[in-house]
């Protein structure tokens, strides 16, 4: 038997590959416009990072995170999401010192041993933004409104976003105490798992998906009625801004997250049609975290969103992909006298900055123009012994069957001019990146 890959990962296909680059190009260019900057963090760390800030009674946590000791007996861990490993690096490389208000955004793959369910693998891939320094709530509103842009920018529609606050440091002891009192009163009747988080974490009973717990879940206390004046203050100012902004939003009072880490503000964006594997993204506000992982004081909010989850998405909303990537123009020797020729005409093709290839094997004409079709080449160079003789080549368009002369010397500047603008590399005289 061949090896195959793993169960929960995936190969991201030469043709799939385009519309991930156009999804991390939105990314990128939504991040820069609201002034975040690139961080890329190790995929490994030390399982402490998590165990303290993620929680230890998280489904996160306690099931899903890929641990192991490494060669030198240290237990190290995959990165399961993305917050806590930038508040490390942030607080390691002392950005809190020069950058207490950074912006920082990362693209990058997230390993959870969970069940595979539709776009969410277990190596998944992630767009995140956190945002240090800032505790009032139009950091909230504008991290959101970033979220939202960038669905907008690839397409997406009908998408739900919900908000909710789950209080802060000062009023979540009191919520705990009333909603473990409350469990324990109806302990017969939640699950083994939500016994356990009742007696630890009584919040994570929000996380369950039994069936049979729903009906008491449902009867529960809410976050949202037990936070104090200032968490009241801050979620109703973020919701004033978010309808400044235009952006509908819809109160869950049982909205936590599957995180310990979050504060106050806490979010979701749900996408129509998808069944239960609704969620794209989600974050909210984390003011204790930088301090619990040895730093100063630091209010923080972030999101997550998946990008296989994204893709999913817009297949199911029929939002075309790029075209397959391939070469621009096919040079087709099929002659003794034009092969040297036609690597010539290569070399200065991609000096130029054009996609462009060559069967180095030969063949004849016929069998190498069927071969520049099946790779959707926009043109075909023919080079013969008789177009060599006069130092030019013929250039047929693909698409159109049409055919010209042109010489030979400068073939990548003439062609930097011919060739369609989305056709081009963004090297000069040659083609823009998608």
């Amino acid at each position: 038997m061949s090896i195959q890959r793993l169960r929960g990962t995936a190969d991201i296909l030469p043709d799939e590959a385009p519309l991930w680059r156009r999804i991390e190009s939105a990314a990128r260019r939504e991040a820069r416009l609201y002034g975040c900057r690139e961080i890329r963090t190790p995929v490994f760390e030390r399982t402490e990072l998590f165990s303290r800030s993620v929680g230890e009674t998280t489904d996160i946590v306690s099931r899903e995170m890929y641990t192991f000791p490494d060669r030198g007996g240290r237990s190290v861990t995959l990165r399961p999401e993305g917050t806590a490993p930038v508040v490390r690096a942030y607080l390691e490389n002392a950005l809190h010192r020069t950058a207490r208000e950074a912006r920082l955004y990362y693209l990058g793959p997230i390993f959870r041993y969970e069940k595979p369910q539709a776009g969410r693998q277990r190596q998944h891939h992630q767009f995140g933004v956190e945002a240090f320094g800032d505790g009032g709530p139009a950091i909230d509103a504008e991290v959101i409104e970033l979220l939202m842009r960038f669905y907008e920018e690839l397409g997406m529609r009908d998408l739900s976003l919900l908000v909710n606050t789950v209080g802060c440091a000062a009023c979540r002891p009191a919520f705990n105490g009333r909603l473990a009192a409350f469990l324990a009163s109806r302990r017969p009747d939640i699950c083994e798992d939500c016994r356990r988080r009742s007696d630890g974490n009584p919040l994570r009973v929000f996380d369950c998906k039994s069936a049979g717990c729903a009906a008491v879940i449902a009867e529960a206390p809410r976050a949202i009625e037990s936070v104090c004046p200032a968490c009241r203050v801050h979620f109703d100012g973020l919701r004033a801004l978010l309808d400044e902004a235009g952006i509908a939003h819809t109160v869950r009072p049982e909205l936590v997250r599957g995180i310990d880490y979050y504060t106050r503000t806490a979010f979701e964006v749900l996408a129509g049609g998808l069944g239960a594997q609704n969620a794209v993204g989600g974050g909210g506000r984390y003011d204790d975290l930088v301090e619990s992982l040895g730093g100063p004081p630091t209010p923080a909010v972030g999101f997550g969103t998946g990008i296989e989850r994204i893709v999913m998405v817009m297949a199911a909303q029929g939002i075309a992909a790029p075209p397959p990537d391939g070469a621009v123009v096919s040079v087709i020797a099929w002659e003794p006298e034009g092969i040297a020729a036609g690597r010539r005409a290569l070399r200065s093709l991609r000096g130029a900055g054009i996609p462009a290839e060559m069967d180095h094997r030969g063949g004849s004409l016929r069998s190498q123009l069927r071969r520049a079709h099946r790779a959707a080449a926009a043109y075909a160079l023919l080079v013969g012994a008789a177009e060599c003789a006069r130092g030019a080549a013929r250039l047929k368009d693909m698409r159109t069957g049409e055919e010209r002369e042109v010489p030979l010397e400068g073939i990548g500047a003439a062609m930097g001019r011919l060739a369609p603008a989305e056709n081009r590399t963004g090297v000069p005289g040659g083609r823009r990146p998608s």
